[in-house]
């Protein structure tokens, strides 16, 4: 076992940091140019450093777990930042600093015209140093440090155009989503200090079945399971899962390359990460762990539905992400979190790979978000409809993609897992297979082939510019984007198809994660099964071709075929059909509705009691006022004694001396 160097494991957040200052500070002074070449300086060399340390770890099984700075000390509590390094962490530091490098060379050329630009690469460069303070901390203090900070940073990102009622909107509602499960989240890192007394991950882990065996005072239930739920609740407000899921779709407001950032491979991920990292508490309660199988499995299928009515680009990407998310949850619940992680991972690659393809696309398309204005794009963006297809692929699972890898391995663990709540879990991973093909299918079709709608835009675009030089029929052709937009999207696509053949072996099956993820094969024995099954990557794909998944995903990509391309008139049928359907489907299953008409106006209204209640008759009446009348009242009756008449106050004097010197005859007799 060799050790990494401290030195260069400090290099990977403080180079992004570093950058973001320069770009934030003093952009006005380095300018647009100096400001990319900073902040992407900085993110290359993170990258560089990342991808070095894999290495180490992969390949001479390196790692690190020490403290960096000790920043207080509470009796025996200990508060300090520090690093640990596994193949966990290794594999999360690569994801984020690759899929941030290639946002920012894509944010050249998309926010070319944007007068922000200097603030927006200091905010996904700050982005990315919070990220990894989070993916490589060591204990639960600097976890929630991060955790908070990517949180602060896409609220900044997603009200980025802060001049947009939307986007305000939106920045708000994911920073209070966020609140709600981040609130879950310090419950459970309360209890663990409040038992184990110590913040720090290994400490933690050696005392776990020591706390499984306590129970929650004053309640039956145990310790364990309330720690795990608590801290999964974090988790479903970061990775945006039913009933928390409802701030995703709407951040799309902010401009797509953080869409890349945060909504495919970095923030939403968090939650998944952190549940791995903390395998050996999970894997003490299975109670938690069918609470996770029921939420992730409710987050993959419904969600998917919500895909299929989208007519946004973007909002399709974005429920297909709440989708995958769910997978990933599912996966954890059934106690493979390797098979999470790597879809964690498969699924970064082609989900910011289209998700800078729909940028791409609404660059072409000068910012017209509306599917329904696209088609027959293949023609003028040759290398945009290419890199969006392998993306497509890639998302369905199709067999050699790197998404089938890891799609299909989940499916199979939940198919091996013996919890109560595998069997429902199963049967919407299955389903939402087919939905998935369907969804991504319909937006790649109407986009990329079928008839040109965007001469005469059946629906006007919320960012048409009416310009009068009459060139009408110029000004909308659509364009191949930059190459700074090109370049990002080819270097995406090609782990998107290789990724998941080369890494399935290590991380599944191998010692990859040895250190890192701990499962008790005899109460959970899903990873067992699979690696039973398992011979190669390469049988696995030909076994895929003839496997349910794979029928699912094609017969969802024909159907969507047929409904778009063949006979558009199917849509609008079923559209009548099954209007009511559709209707609970487009108020988003009335979850934004109960939220501000139930549980906002819960709030207002206690808040209006509060505040007329508490704050005006008790707080200001009683105490504020009332004090201050007793302090006039006490003052009008001293006021008396004040006049400013010399005689007045020699005659009080002589008093005084008189009446002290009768007491002092009086004592002494």
């Amino acid at each position: 076992m060799s050790e990494l160097s401290l030195n260069n494991l400090l290099v990977v957040p403080l180079a992004p940091l570093i950058g973001s200052i320069a770009a934030g500070l003093f952009g006005k002074t380095i300018g647009r140019r100096g400001s990319h070449i900073v902040t992407i300086l900085g993110v290359l060399i993170a990258f560089i450093v990342s991808a070095m340390t894999l290495k180490s770890v992969a390949v001479d099984g390196a790692s690190f777990n020490a403290t960096v700075y000790e920043w207080m000390t509470l009796g025996s509590l200990k508060m300090e930042v520090g690093f640990m390094v596994d193949g966990l962490t290794a594999m999360m530091m690569c994801v984020v600093t690759f899929v941030s490098l290639m946002v920012h060379v894509y944010t050249i050329g998309y926010m070319e015209e944007d007068a922000g630009y200097q603030r927006f690469f200091s905010y996904i460069s700050l982005f990315t140093f919070s990220m990894l303070m989070l993916v490589m901390s060591n204990n639960l203090l600097q976890l929630f440090f991060g955790w908070e900070a990517v949180g602060l940073v896409s609220y900044l990102l997603i009200g980025f155009w802060f001049k947009k009622p939307t986007a305000i909107f939106a920045n708000m509602k994911a920073f209070l989503v966020n609140r709600v499960g981040d609130f879950g989240f310090i419950l459970g890192i309360g209890l663990i200090v409040a038992f184990a007394g110590t913040l720090s991950y290994t400490e933690i882990f050696a005392k776990a079945n020591d706390l499984a065996a306590l129970q929650l005072p004053k309640t039956d239930w145990s310790l364990m399971t309330v720690i795990c739920i608590c801290l999964f609740i974090g988790a479903m407000g970061k990775s945006a899962q039913f009933p928390l899921h409802v701030w995703l779709p709407d951040s799309m407001e902010g401009p797509t390359p953080i869409s890349a950032l945060i909504h495919a491979a970095t923030m939403v991920t968090a939650g998944i990460f952190m549940v791995a990292r903390m395998s050996p508490l999970f894997e003490l309660s299975d109670a938690a762990l069918n609470f996770i199988l029921v939420i992730g499995s409710i987050t993959a299928l419904f969600m998917g539905f919500l895909g299929i009515i989208q007519n946004d680009i973007k909002r399709v990407v974005a429920y297909s992400t709440l989708s995958q998310l769910g997978y990933m949850t599912v996966a954890l619940g059934a106690s493979a979190y390797n098979v999470a992680v790597f879809h964690l991972m498969t699924h970064a690659f082609f989900k910011a790979l289209l998700f800078l393809g729909a940028g791409s696309v609404i660059i072409g398309m000068h910012h017209d978000q509306d599917i329904r204005n696209m088609g027959g794009l293949w023609k003028y963006m040759k290398v945009t409809w290419i890199t969006s297809l392998v993306g497509s692929l890639a998302l369905i699972g199709t067999p050699f993609f790197s998404g089938f890898y890891s799609k299909d391995s989940i499916i199979e663990a939940v198919h091996a897992s013996h919890l109560p709540a595998a069997q429902f879990a199963y049967c919407a991973v299955i389903i939402g297979v087919f939905v998935t093909a369907f969804y991504s299918f319909r937006m790649y079709f109407l986009v990329f082939h079928g008839k040109e709608h965007f001469h005469h835009k059946p629906f006007p675009g919320e960012h048409d510019h009416h310009d009068d030089h009459g060139d009408h029929a110029h000004a909308r052709t659509p364009h191949e984007s930059p190459w700074v937009v090109t370049l990002p999207l080819v270097l995406l696509a090609i782990p998107s198809v290789l990724i998941g053949f080369l890494a399935i072996e290590p991380m599944l099956f191998g010692d990859f994660f040895k250190s890192a993820i701990f499962v008790n094969l005899e109460r959970h024995p899903a990873m067992e099964e699979l690696a039973h099954e398992f011979h190669g990557a390469m049988e696995m794909a030909l076994h895929g071709f003839s496997a349910l998944p794979f029928w699912l995903a094609l017969s969802g990509v024909v159907m969507a075929y047929v409904f778009y391309m063949v006979n558009p008139a199917l849509p609008a049928f079923f559209a009548r059909v099954l209007a009511p359907v559709i209707k609970v489907m487009e108020n988003k299953y009335f979850l934004d509705w109960f939220n501000e008409n139930v549980i906002a106006a819960g709030a207002r209204l206690l808040g209006r009691g509060l505040w007329k209640g508490g704050d005006v008759a008790i707080i200001d009446g009683v105490l504020v006022n009332g004090s201050a009348k007793l302090v006039g009242l006490i003052a009008s009756l001293v006021r008396l004694f004040q006049t400013g008449y010399l005689y007045h106050y020699a005659l009080v004097m002589i008093l005084g001396v008189f009446a002290l010197m009768t007491w002092f005859v009086l004592m002494h007799h």
